[in-house]
């Protein structure tokens, strides 16, 4: 049995990482988009990641295949936003509970710790206790609750906002 390594995303990450999020996307409220993402809008999301600066994603491979990432976005686009980052984790679903999330957190989190980053920000659709666990192993402190903001499914979902200062150090 293999083991699951942890690296920066290359280009032909890409289709196995948007059947993960197109998962999410069908399924689940986790992620408010409600179209299936094609291949080209994906590229675009991966096309704004670079190997230093505070946009970087890693990627969870097993057996050559990627199973799951974790990614830095811009928070806001206003200038004064520029040192808080937005963070996303997403897993194949068969690859949730192994530690492997946690794994990729500290990666990218270690390698923002040099970037001109102060706040590291997490929304979590509520509920979803597995997500609410890893923020808040990984240092992340619930903000506040944003009421009812998204409608997928035919209902509302809540979205707790939580924030981690990019200085902290990642746990193991």
């Amino acid at each position: 049995m293999s083991e699951v390594t942890i690296r920066r995303v290359e280009q032909g990450d890409l289709p196995a990482l948007l059947d993960i999020y197109n998962h999410y996307v069908r399924e689940t409220p986790v992620t408010f988009d409600i179209e299936p993402r094609s291949l080209e809008q994906r590229q675009q999301w991966l096309d704004g990641f670079a190997p230093s600066g505070r946009y970087q994603c890693f990627v969870a491979v097993k057996d050559g295949a990627a199973i799951g990432w974790a990614s830095s976005h811009p928070y806001k686009d206003r200038a004064a936003y520029d040192s808080t980052v937005s963070s996303s984790i997403y897993l194949a679903p068969d690859r949730m509970g192994q530690g492997i999330g946690r794994r990729l957190y500290s990666v990218l989190f270690d390698a923002l710790k040099d970037e001109d980053i102060h706040r590291i920000f997490g929304g979590i659709t509520q509920p979803n206790e597995a997500s609410v666990r890893l923020h808040v192993v990984l240092g992340f402190e619930l903000v506040g609750v944003y009421r009812e903001v998204g409608r997928k499914f035919g209902r509302f979902w809540d979205v707790a906002t939580y924030l981690r200062p990019a200085s902290l150090s990642p746990r193991p």
